[in-house]
């Protein structure tokens, strides 16, 4: 029984049957001829033979290894690219003023105002809108700086405090249940106040990740389209499209795909023999029979098969890592795929995907892959739509605030002991916030000084906090001399 296994699995990998039944009566099994060499074959068989089995049914180790550098070079390659594409969007964002924001920016100057140049652009659009002449800009110039002033914070107003309070407060009337994405029933997202909490936290993970996919222009309105962007932005493991089982008798595993799922999801079999060959876990010699995958192993190893069964179901085919699914739902006139987990690098990087307008609700992420200045915004995003979506008013500039104090160090910092309350300089605000004795102990034997410039050391000591009319010192010297 064992002759008859080698010589089918010699000939399986190209062996002429003649040779193979040569090997056999010589008492080798398929194990003995893989790890013998060239020469140790022409103890059994002519020169150019051994030649040909040892190429046939040798190791190919050298070749794996080669492939790894190429796999990487491939994958600095798609890097490169990748960010070549975001780079190109992005560039627009930053230009320099022109037409009517650059005359209109000239006067701003002139006049000597400080106003920022997103209003100076705001106003520009709105000049151009509505066929302002040039006549009236000194006019509109001055209308618009005595509202930018009268816009501005009190000076030393405790603006932290304020804003604490404003966010605070509406925070204490929000629900603490998981919300669905309007109109997409299938995908859960964590609103409320655990994700209000999630936000300021900045959580490396939300609860529930989730991505808002957006089509380039020329495809946004084909809903077929976004189908197959969609299939290949979801992960879709082996298990989901085939049957996967042992065969005792040839000692392998077949694998035998659903051919409707293939071809709905796109999928080739050289694609799903690809990715079985390159999984670590499967050890074996991975070939395909028409429409069939087979993973054969040594004769006699059958609890090896059990392994390679489980490793293969759990085989990636396709799709993003992270994300487990897609949904597609129109938006307005277009269509714009949901999903639940979150990969916005991979994404991004997608031929079809609009990388201006595709985002994710992870701040963090966001952080990671487009910078510090578009995960402040994320911040402000997230936290202003969360609590939009419970009906509670706040003021965008209290939220504007907290992200500004969460960024401002060039990385995201939680609110909280592990990051911006942590770090103050103040030891007795330390201490007041968490862990009184530790702070203090740590204090003392480092020898810190307290400047008491924040609101809550002055409060601890019991004297006029910094802020406010406590900010402004006067004193009165009297007369002087007769003539005053």
């Amino acid at each position: 029984m064992a002759k008859k296994d080698t010589i089918n699995a010699l000939m399986r990998r190209g062996v002429d049957e003649e040779t193979a039944q040569k090997l056999a009566d010589e008492g080798l099994l398929l194990g003995d001829v893989k790890e013998a060499s060239q020469d140790d074959l022409t103890e059994f068989l002519s020169k150019e033979k051994a030649k040909g089995v040892a190429k046939k049914v040798g190791k190919k180790s050298k070749r794996k290894k080669k492939k790894k550098g190429g796999k990487k070079k491939k994958k600095e390659e798609d890097e490169e690219l990748g960010m070549e594409r975001l780079k190109e969007a992005y560039e627009e964002k930053f230009e320099e003023l022109e037409g009517t924001a650059l005359e209109f920016n000239e006067l701003n100057e002139e006049k000597g105002y400080d106003l920022p140049t997103s209003v100076i652009k705001k106003v520009a659009k709105s000049i151009e809108v509505n066929d302002i002449s040039e006549d009236e800009y000194e006019d509109l110039l001055e209308m618009v700086n005595e509202r930018y002033q009268q816009r501005k914070i009190d000076p030393k107003e405790s603006v932290g405090i304020v804003g604490a309070q404003s966010i605070g407060e509406p925070g204490t009337q929000m629900t603490m249940r998981t919300f669905h994405h309007a109109g997409v029933a299938e995908i859960g997202v964590t609103q409320g106040l655990p994700r209000m909490i999630e936000i300021v936290d900045a959580r490396k993970v939300p609860s529930t990740p989730s991505m808002e996919v957006h089509l380039e222009d020329d495809i946004k309105d084909d809903r077929e389209e976004a189908k197959k962007l969609a299939s290949k932005l979801e992960i879709t493991r082996l298990k989901e499209i085939a049957d996967v089982e042992i065969d005792i008798g040839e000692t392998c595993v077949t694998i035998t795909p659903d051919k409707e799922r293939m071809k709905k999801d796109n999928i080739e079999i050289e694609e799903i023999k690809k990715r079985l060959s390159k999984k670590r876990g499967i050890q074996g010699d991975v070939s395909t029979d028409g429409n069939i995958v087979k993973i054969e192993v040594e004769e006699g190893k059958f609890s090896l098969l059990y392994e390679i069964v489980e490793e293969a179901k759990e085989t990636k085919v396709k799709g993003l890592k992270g994300v487990e699914r897609g949904v597609i739902r129109k938006d307005k006139d277009e269509f714009v795929i949901y999903t639940e987990g979150s990969n916005l690098k991979g994404a991004l990087k997608m031929e079809g995907v609009d990388i201006e307008k595709t985002t994710t609700n992870s701040p963090n992420e966001i952080y990671e892959v487009l910078g510090i200045e578009a995960a402040r915004k994320s911040v402000i995003h997230e936290a202003k739509n969360t609590l939009d979506e419970q009906g509670l008013e706040v003021d965008i500039r209290h939220i504007m605030l907290v992200a500004d104090v969460m960024t401002n160090e060039g990385e995201l910092n939680a609110i909280g002991r592990h990051g911006v309350s942590g770090r103050k300089t103040s030891v007795l605000a330390r201490a007041a916030f968490e862990i009184t004795s530790q702070h203090l102990l740590r204090a003392a034997i480092l020898g810190e000084e307290d400047q008491l410039d924040g609101v809550a050391e002055n409060v601890i000591v019991g004297q006029p906090i910094t802020q406010g009319t406590g900010a402004v010192k006067l004193k009165y010297t009297g007369k002087t001399g007769k003539d005053d």
